[in-house]
């Protein structure tokens, strides 16, 4: 059986990450406690918990919860596979063929295909069998993994005559074959047709992990159902070109627009020629949505303000957590200043099982207070997109649909720095917490609004702002930001690493996120030959700056080099000087800006962005001060790299392992401050906010709010 219980006592989830006044929210709870668990709402204001910081700073809210609710477990199936809800029918002897590209022979039964009460599948030494009831037969010949084989099943109901063939694509390998006389089996129409998984007691089990392309059910020799996985790629269908019309469904997002046995490399994306991208990859630990029952909805006031807020539940001695974007009533704000969330780039980040953790990490998380658990230990509940599947292929769909443990306050992403150790919606939080200080009132967007209304959501902001990290956009959301910025717009942004990675949204479940790594940019895992454009929309995956759209475009600035969780300090450049940007650093009169930080202990670290007019940074960009002083750690993006000694700016590797932090202004009274680092936001609450960095942004702040 896929099914599982979370090993964790208590856990959360909810069906958005974003929502306003008005709107409901349902929450999902798995606890393990025998009593009922309670629930209470604050306000995030830091979800730092290191105490030589602020600490955890949350303020309470009225969350209008029932006194408590009951627990119970809840479980989830992980695992892709087909399924269609009856089979054709067949008229005495039948066949069951496909096409496979195994990539885990040997390592369990997996059944490819289940129809008419049979299973074909690889036993559990990665040989070719098939089960008819009580009884099987097997070619006793294991097959090679990642290599195509069209394999059949024959059976006579008539006799009993089964024949199983297997035909390697491989002129190396040889044909396989097995007979055996078994009890006569009637094909049963009336029994669903699993593909990638069989069935037991109704549930999907002993997945498939590997393409498989062609599923086809032959009544004698004559065609009664052929699934085509070429058709309607960006959806959750599979289409029978068959007489009788048997489409089904896909379950748990298996990887689409996937090369079949037939690609030659004539063609590269799947609408050209999709006779050539008929194979769909099956994975046994893909996951989309936890699918819990709902345990409580809260319906957001319509006068709460806009803001982060925690869903906090209790059962005993075990907490759980959820953050909660709220923002303004659609078409509305109630600030000059919005701040985007980055909710895709969480997503995509969702559980991701670092490959540098240790468990000697969990030491800080119990002298801090911090949140317990690590998903790195916990990889039954689905890992992100920076992991690989058991398979060893890359994991390129996202969801938040499930316990996303590093979305919760008090994550600590490093519990080996010397510093707070935070990324994304943690790191983030230091500037929260210096909005709150400095009592600079906002509005909270996330992603997924600008990815749905584009440009009008940010109508009549005098500012936007990111946070440390948004690394992953949609064109809608480019657009959008470009528009703002060429409409009037000041943008800030606060981070490294951003508008990086292009992704796409799935049209029929929205809370899917799906990332091609394709050629080139620091990657997690390599997209396979041929299998660079996104099934969702078709677009070209992978880089923006591949797809002609480097972040110096929009922001003045794109990444260049990163390194071990560390930061330095930025060096003010003579340009600042200058009398059209001098006033950035009023009251400021270092030379050296952020030598200090919560994370990696400098403002200009771990990830560095530059400047580049080739890139896309306008003519008129200041450059007002750079970073230096990075250690050995620091190596540059790949794209930039030609040869071990050529880089692509014609530059020393050394000069362009830097941070710039810029400004510009834009036709039409826009401007653009950009920090070009991802550690820069961890500088603001650094000696109780009173620092240049903060001295800094403020300055900037009250420039894009007031002028």
């Amino acid at each position: 059986m896929t099914q599982q219980y979370p090993q964790i006592p208590l856990l959360v989830y909810s069906d958005r990450l974003s929502a306003r006044p008005g709107e409901s929210v349902a929450f999902k709870v798995s606890s393990d406690g025998p009593q009922p668990f309670s629930v209470k709402l604050t306000r995030s204001i830091s979800a730092d918990p290191n105490p030589m910081g602020q600490g955890i700073v949350e303020e309470p809210v009225a969350g209008d919860f029932a006194p408590e609710y009951p627990s119970r477990r809840q479980a989830f199936n992980p695992g892709s596979y087909a399924i269609v809800p009856r089979g054709p029918v067949v008229d005495g002897a039948f066949t069951l063929k496909v096409t496979i590209w195994p990539t885990q022979p040997g390592s369990g039964a997996q059944v490819v295909f289940f129809a008419g009460g049979v299973e074909l599948k690889l036993d559990e030494t990665g040989a070719l069998a098939a089960r008819f009831g009580t009884e099987t037969i097997s070619t006793h010949a294991p097959l090679e993994a990642r290599k195509w084989h069209t394999i059949k099943l024959m059976h006579d109901p008539a006799t009993g005559q089964s024949e199983l063939i297997c035909l390697p694509h491989d002129i190396w390998a040889e044909n396989v074959h097995a007979t055996q006389q078994l009890t006569p089996w009637s094909f049963d129409a009336e029994q669903p047709v699993t593909i990638a998984a069989g069935l037991r007691d109704g549930e999907a089990d002993l997945h498939f992990n590997g393409k498989i392309e062609a599923p086809e059910i032959l009544s004698g020799d004559r065609a009664a159902a052929h699934w085509n996985f070429a058709r309607d790629t960006p959806t959750t269908a599979i289409r029978d070109t068959g007489p009788q019309g048997l489409d089904g469904k896909l379950i748990n997002h298996p990887a689409r627009a996937m090369t079949g046995s037939n690609w030659d490399g004539s063609e590269m994306c799947w609408r050209h020629k999709p006779e050539h991208y008929g194979a769909i990859h099956f994975h046994e630990d893909d996951i989309y949505d936890f699918g819990w029952e709902t345990d409580f909805i809260w319906t957001v006031p319509n006068e709460l303000p806009s803001g982060i807020y925690v869903v906090r539940l209790s059962c005993g001695e075990y907490e759980d957590s959820v953050p909660l974007f709220v923002c303004p009533p659609k078409g509305t704000r109630t600030s000059d200043l919005a701040i985007l969330v980055s909710t895709f780039t969480y997503t995509v980040y969702g559980n991701n099982a670092r490959v540098d953790y240790h468990p000697s990490w969990l030491e800080r998380n119990a002298e801090w207070n911090a949140y317990p658990w690590n998903p790195a230990e916990y990889r039954e509940l689905g890992c992100s997109t920076y992991n690989f599947h058991t398979d060893g292929s890359g994991i390129c769909h996202a969801s938040h649909l499930r316990p996303l443990l590093n979305l919760r306050p008090g994550y600590l992403t490093y519990g080996n720095s010397e510093t707070s150790g935070l990324r994304h919606f943690q790191a983030d939080s230091h500037l929260i917490a210096w909005l709150h200080e400095h009592a600079i009132n906002y509005d909270i967007i996330t992603d997924r609004e600008l990815h749905d209304e584009g440009a009008s959501l940010l109508d009549g902001y005098k500012a936007v702002t990111t946070g440390s990290h948004p690394e992953y956009h949609t064109p809608s959301m480019l657009d959008a930001l470009t528009t703002y910025r060429d409409s009037g717009g000041r943008l800030m942004y606060l981070g490294g690493n951003g508008f990086y990675w292009r992704v796409a949204i799935h049209t029929e479940e929205p809370g899917m996120i799906e990332i091609r790594r394709a050629e080139g940019g620091i990657r997690a895992w390599a997209a396979e030959p041929g299998e660079y454009f996104n099934a969702f929309d078709g677009g070209y995956g992978g880089l923006w700056r591949r797809n002609g759209r480097p972040p110096q475009m929009l922001a003045g600035v794109g990444f260049t080099a990163q390194g071990q969780f560390e930061g330095s300090y930025y060096r003010r450049s003579e340009a600042s000087h200058d009398p059209k940007v001098a006033w950035i650093f009023d009251g400021i009169d270092d030379a050296l800006l952020g030598d200090f930080g919560f994370s990696g202990g400098g403002a200009a670290g771990f990830e560095l962005d530059r400047a580049d007019i080739r890139l896309g940074s306008p003519g008129n960009v200041n450059i007002l001060a750079s970073s230096e002083g990075h250690g050995d750690s620091f190596v540059l993006v790949h794209e930039e790299q030609l040869t071990h000694l050529t880089t692509w700016a014609r530059e020393p590797q050394a000069d362009l392992m830097r941070a710039d932090m810029v400004y510009y202004d834009v036709p039409g009274g826009g401007a653009v401050f950009s920090t070009g680092s991802i550690t820069f936001c961890g500088s603001l609450p650094w000696n109780n906010f009173r620092n240049n960095i903060s001295h800094l942004l403020g300055n900037v702040m009250q420039r894009f709010l007031t002028a």
